[in-house]
């Protein structure tokens, strides 16, 4: 098939790569020109793994281009998919002024019939929008279907998630256009759920929501088991084994971050504001969310009343491990968090430390973990990346200025760290 991807950022690059990879002929294209310089350059603008090959093998085997002139990749395929950003505004609605825009210029260009195919995480409605916009700037009397397939993407391993989907949902105005899509899909052999656009649209939400209930839950039993003295990595080991609620999503830590989960939570709690339900339960997973920094700030500073000159070596920038993204990512809180209190902070990360430099100057930033060790009073696990696990941690106790490790996803066993002479302090391991 013919498909323009509009978008080149993380859902649309990944998109178009893996689409390219099952044979179509893919035209991704975006308005950001120095991205498209580089895209065509073989230079990505993420990190994520496995997809700077694949993008590489599909453009040399003239699978997969990229350009700037928008018009023309929509005149030329048979779908087009929609694949910008979708952030939230100030009061946390979501801003769909990329998506309006891709429609009205899909509209000016809209020669023949086409599938036009929300993949980007919008409000429900949007579909009827998108209809909408294409209808009042096309010049011609053709016909169009909009069809709403959300992505699924975790960081980290998107490729994986775009080829071995759970399920593909498709939500489409009739079968006859859920077909088009279906035939896209069908070499994958995932499972395929066909419904209408809303509630298409909702499962995407809906579904962030549930995980981030998920996760926020766990972490308020956290803070039970701070004060209990028990352990929350054997409560959640108890509920997880029960097959009605299993054991994803329930590792206690600092809460939820990143490009999806916060603002969709929040997306959804405004929409439903907006349709008139009172959608209670977000709020407060939302606020137990908010909670977790501040409380792991708490504790350091109960540890060291006197924060100011202190050293903090924190390990992990990114908001999660195997990308350098860092939206909303905890690290910021942190960090800033601990510079208000006069401290210094010696920081590492595999991947995101140039982007992480970007937004917060004021750090040292160091060439691995050991470095970040050297002369600090503490250290500050925030990312799980594999390499923490592998660390010489006779060596890293030999260079802090005091063995202490304040441990923000549990990635240690606290027993082995305390035996070596580490004070370290878990989270919701009493």
């Amino acid at each position: 098939m013919k498909i323009c991807v509009i978008g080149s950022g993380y859902v649309g690059l990944v998109t178009g790569a893996v689409f390219a990879d099952m044979g179509n002929e893919i035209a991704c294209v975006d308005v950001d020109m120095d991205k498209i310089g580089a895209l065509t350059k073989g230079v990505m603008p993420i990190y994520e793994p496995g997809l700077e090959e694949m993008v590489k093998r599909n453009m040399n085997e003239g699978r997969l281009n990229f350009s700037a002139d928008v018009g023309g990749a929509v005149e030329w395929a048979e779908l087009v998919f929609i694949c910008v950003g979708t952030p939230a505004k100030n009061q946390g609605e979501t801003d769909l002024s990329y998506v309006q825009s891709a429609a009205a210029t899909i509209g000016k260009h809209l020669k023949n019939y086409k599938v036009i195919v929300n993949k980007s995480t919008v409000p429900v409605g949007t579909g009827n929008l998108v209809r909408r916009l294409v209808n009042e700037s096309k010049t011609t009397d053709v016909e169009f279907d909009v069809v709403s397939n959300p992505e699924f993407l975790r960081e980290g391993s998107a490729i994986a998630d775009a080829l071995n989907p759970d399920r593909v949902v498709i939500g489409a105005p009739s079968k006859n256009v859920a077909m088009k899509l279906m035939e896209l899909y069908a070499m994958i052999g995932a499972p395929i759920l066909i419904t209408d656009v809303a509630s298409a649209e909702l499962i995407k939400y809906a579904s962030n929501a549930f995980l981030a209930t998920k996760i926020s839950f766990i972490n308020a039993i956290a803070n039970i088991c701070e004060r209990a003295g028990a352990n929350v990595s054997d409560v959640s080991r108890g509920i997880g084994a029960d097959r009605r609620i299993g054991p994803d999503f329930l590792s206690a830590g600092l809460g939820f971050g990143g490009s999806c989960f916060p603002k969709d939570v929040i997306s959804l709690e405004r929409t439903s504001n907006a349709l008139g339900y009172d959608f209670g339960l977000l709020r407060e997973v939302i606020s137990i969310n908010a909670d977790r920094i501040p409380h792991l700030v708490r504790r350091m500073s109960e540890r060291f009343p006197r924060m100011k000159g202190r050293v903090f070596g924190v390990l992990g920038l990114a908001f999660k491990p195997d990308t350098d993204d860092m939206r909303d990512a905890k690290s910021v809180e942190i960090i800033k968090s601990l510079l208000s209190y006069g401290a210094k902070v010696k920081a590492y990360d595999p991947v995101a430390t140039e982007n992480a430099r970007k937004i917060m100057p004021d750090v040292e930033y160091c060439e691995n973990a050991y470095d970040t060790a050297s002369g600090s009073d503490a250290l500050v696990v925030v990312t799980e990346w594999r390499e923490f696990l592998s660390l010489d941690m006779d060596r890293i106790k030999g260079l802090m200025k005091t063995p202490v490790i304040f441990d923000g996803r549990n990635i240690y066993d606290q027993d082995r760290k305390r035996s070596k002479g580490f004070e370290y302090y878990g989270v919701g391991r009493g």
